[in-house]
């Protein structure tokens, strides 16, 4: 996010051209945890009514990893 602010118009201009560092956009995640919940429960059931998850299981994450596909760091759907 603290990226993002720096580099893409759109989150400027919704934002403001504020520039959050890493732990402002921290404390407003641990203070607001029970509203973003509720936000991301509420765009899956969007998404569920539109047609766009067929599936039992959601996960969202913003977590950027090495693209390695080893056999240790594969995940099935069973081990999600």
């Amino acid at each position: 996010m603290e990226r993002e602010a720096g580099r893409n118009v759109e989150l400027m201009w919704l934002i403001g051209r504020l520039a959050p560092d890493f732990d402002a956009i921290a404390d407003f995640r641990r203070e607001n945890g029970d509203a973003l919940r509720a936000t991301c429960r509420h765009f899956v059931m969007f998404c569920r009514q539109v047609g766009l998850l067929a599936g039992g299981a959601v996960a969202v994450d913003g977590s950027r990893f090495k693209a390695v596909n080893t056999r240790d760091r594969n995940f099935t759907p069973a081990a999600v």
